[in-house]
Order: structure tokens, then sequence, then C-alpha cells
């Protein structure tokens, strides 16, 4: 049976694999077939392929048990490992908006592109489905082991695929309705930077609300107390606090049992709440319970 990190591990080396060969053949597609598009598509294959190394370094600190000096563990290395992703696929974005424009300005002042070769389009053909692939085994293993960096790098994978699919389009129109349509090369790769920025978008904004310690979403925090009022001695709940800590969540809250309840009673009352939600939300959560009586 694999660990949650050697699961992690597998994954990304796969998807490291994978971007290794795309980028070389990226590369070298963009540079013989003469495309713009091919060569950014190339640049954010590139990115790919070092968010992977991320990824490895950074999930391998995560999963450090908690120590004397972090007693919340180590979870917040995802956190910057989400943060380090979507910070890299926005300096992919301007990159290849601004060299698209770029083209596009001088096509407009009035200079010929060079059409691009049917190898660059060959080439964004595998690319889509070679990534698509990647990030639907990734995306099923963060699921699975309930990693939100492993995640973002499924979604980088995602936007690589999808930034393939506005080069192949780009390309494809160069290609086939010749040299007065060769602009469409540059308009590609200014639409996969805008596809890649959303992305970006997303993953930091996910990542900062982390780090700045934001509660949970409204559903998760009704989710836990639907389970803590599933006992019929807890009269009420105040005092809740959640957050995430990397791929784990801590709740903190304030309960109210009878007055008359015994110290044994209550303690068994808040262990068998404990479970119910570690149950639900996995086995690392972190839960303090503090026990009122009924006023």
């Amino acid at each position: 049976m694999q660990t949650r990190d050697q699961r992690i591990y597998k994954v990304t080396l796969t998807g490291s694999i994978v971007n290794m060969v795309l980028l070389v053949m990226k590369f070298v597609a963009g540079i013989l077939g003469n495309s713009a598009a091919m060569v950014a598509d190339a640049v954010h294959s590139l990115s790919d392929f070092l968010t992977d190394i991320v990824v490895i370094v950074l999930v391998k600190l995560s999963s450090k048990p908690a120590d004397k000096d972090h007693d919340y563990g180590h979870g917040k290395y995802e956190t910057i490992a989400t943060s380090l992703i979507g910070m890299a696929l926005v300096v992919v974005a301007v990159m290849l908006a601004w060299n698209g424009a770029e083209k596009i300005f001088n096509v407009l002042r009035g200079d010929t592109l060079e059409s691009p070769g049917l190898i660059a389009l060959v080439a964004a053909i595998m690319s889509i489905m070679l990534k698509e692939w990647v990030f639907r085994v990734t995306k099923k293993v963060a699921d699975e082991v309930n990693s939100q960096a492993l995640e973002a790098n499924a979604w980088h994978h995602r936007s690589d695929a999808f930034s393939s699919i506005g080069t192949a389009i780009g390309i494809g129109g160069a290609v086939c309705l010749g040299e007065g349509w060769t602009i469409l090369d540059p308009i590609a790769a200014i639409v996969v930077s805008v596809m890649i920025f959303i992305t970006a978008f997303r993953l930091l904004r996910q990542a900062s609300g982390e780090l700045l310690e934001e509660s949970l979403p409204k559903e998760t925090e009704d989710k836990i107390e639907e389970i803590v009022y599933s006992d019929p001695m807890v009269s009420d709940i105040h005092k809740l606090h959640t957050r995430r800590i990397g791929s784990i969540i801590a709740i903190e809250m304030h309960l109210r049992l009878p007055s008359e309840t015994t110290l044994e009673v209550a303690h068994r009352h808040a262990t068998a709440i404990e479970q119910k939600l570690k149950a639900e939300f996995g086995h690392g959560t972190h839960i303090m319970l503090h026990i009122e009586p009924t006023k």
C-alpha cells in the first residue's frame, strides 16, 4: 500500500517526465516551424516542469509531523507551493501576452510574419492529448489524498492543455488559410496567456485565503454544526473558528451541555463528536472543543 507522499511523488514524477518530453518537442517544433505560439507553449511547459519540482520538495516538507516549534505541523508548505505555482503562472502569462502583442503590433505596422510549419501543429495536437491525460491522473490522486498543492499542479497541467488548444487553432488557421492569416499565431499566444492568468488568479486567491487564516466555506461550517448537533446533549454551539492548514483543517468551538453532566460523561460525548468530525473531514483534522454548562 503506497503512502500519501509516495502517491504524490509518483504522479508528480510522471507529469514531470511528460513535461520534459513536451518541453524539448515544443521548442524544436516552435523553432523549426517558426511559430511564436508554439515557443510560448514551450515556455509554459518549462514552468510546468519547474513547478513539479516545487511540489515534490514542498510536499515532502509539509508531511513532516508536528514538533516543538510547529505545534500545528508543517501543512503550510503546501500552501506555499500553491502560491509559487500561481506566481509562476502569472510570469508565464505576462511573457506570452507581451510577446504576442509585440508581433501583432509589428503586423499592423506592415511587417510580414512567416507562416508556421506543419510540425508545430502536430506538436500542439500531441501536447493536448498528453497534458489532458496527465491532468486527469494528477487530479484523481489529488482528490484521493486531499492535496491542494497537487490539485494546483493538476490545474497547471490542464492550463497547458488549454494553451495547446489555442496554439493548435492559431497555428492551424495560419497554416490552412495562408500568409494573410499568420497573425492568428500571435493572437493564439495572447488567448493562451489570458487563460493561464485566470488559472493563476484562482490559485493565488486560494493560497492567500489560507495564509491569511480565512475561515472555511459556509457550507463546510454548516456541515460541522450539523454533525455536532447530532449529539442530543449539545444545546448550543458558539465561537466556532475554522481554517485550513495545508491538506488538513482546524476546528475550534465552544459547546453547551446540561449543567448536571459529569466530567466523565462530558468527555465521552466530546470524544464521540471529535470522532464524527474526523470521520467526515479526515483523521488529521485538528479539533479543539471547550465544554460549557447550559445556562
